[in-house]
């Protein structure tokens, strides 16, 4: 039995992924995968509704999006995973043992959520941005359910906050090794940190939505592409680096240049085109909302 002083310097993991009550069994991945779902219509809510929306549109996107995401998310893993799918027939629907890609779910609930919104004569691009935060902090507590499960960890360390996972759980070659790094934990970290980074600029700065959008993908891609260099479960390699680490570059990429693209240097092309005279400065985001007189 590990000493007490043992126990303090890692993290222990659950010993299954449910919790039995009685006949009903619930499975801890999916109650997290809900929860996260729950706090991001809160916030999407929120935040629509101080831009003059309605709660009826983020009930309506919700139902849409949400089911268009899981599949999303589950078709991605598929396509990326397959391998790591049960061996039974079965296998492709069981999202409660995990197996859902998050660049399958964004694609899936933005262009589902998006065609909703638009029917309904929203703006998709306030809305993206509305959405922005709430969508990081369902990350977050999505992520919750990987400890559950006991995945997505990454390669072993010997440091405190190093996480234990049962020896049936480890990749054969680190079969001997006790603690792996919490990869989940460190993204839901810094899921929540970007969080409070875009409210904090949403409400000091104005945004051209999408902009607030585009940078929360930046933020996300940053870290997650670093994520991929510590992780040691399965994944498909192109030219020797992760599939996840590639798509997270790219993306990282493309909306970085459409941030700065978008927010700072658009406005000024557009004036050159439509007027000969010197451009005006745009107003994006290097200017206060405080110092700016609203139009009447």
């Amino acid at each position: 039995m590990r000493s007490a002083v043992g126990l303090l310097a890692s993290i222990p993991s659950p010993s299954s992924g449910t919790i039995d009550l009685g006949p009903l069994t619930i499975h801890m991945y999916g109650l997290m995968l809900l929860a996260g779902i729950a706090a991001c219509i809160w916030i999407t809510g929120v935040r629509w509704i101080k831009r003059g929306g309605d709660w009826d549109l983020i009930f309506r996107v919700a139902v849409w999006g949400v089911g268009a995401g899981i599949v999303g998310a589950r078709l991605y893993h598929l396509a990326t995973s397959w391998s790591e799918v049960p061996d039974e027939w079965w296998g492709p629907f069981a999202v409660w043992e995990g197996g859902l890609g998050i660049w399958g779910g964004i694609a899936g609930g933005v262009l589902v959520g998006g065609l909703v919104a638009k029917r309904s004569g929203a703006n998709v691009s306030e809305l993206l941005d509305a959405a922005a935060p709430g969508l990081l902090v369902a990350q977050a507590i999505g992520r919750v359910g990987n400890w559950w499960n006991q995945e997505l960890f990454g390669e072993p360390t010997d440091r405190p906050w190093g996480l234990e996972i049962d020896a049936a759980r480890r990749p054969d070659e680190y079969v001997f090794n006790d603690t792996f790094h919490p990869t989940f934990l460190y993204e839901a970290l810094w899921n929540l940190a970007a969080a409070g980074v875009l409210l904090l600029l949403d409400r000091r700065f104005r945004f051209r939505p999408p902009a607030l959008f585009a940078l929360y993908i930046s933020l996300y891609t940053a870290f997650r592409f670093y994520l991929e260099t510590l992780r040691i479960d399965p994944s498909e390699e192109i030219a020797g680096m992760r599939v996840n680490a590639w798509v997270s570059l790219v993306l990282f990429v493309v909306s970085t240049a459409f941030f700065v693209w978008w927010q700072f240097l658009r406005g000024r092309g557009v004036r050159r085109r439509e007027g000969g005279s010197r451009p005006e400065r745009p107003r994006a985001m290097a200017v206060p909302r405080g110092r700016v007189r609203s139009r009447r």
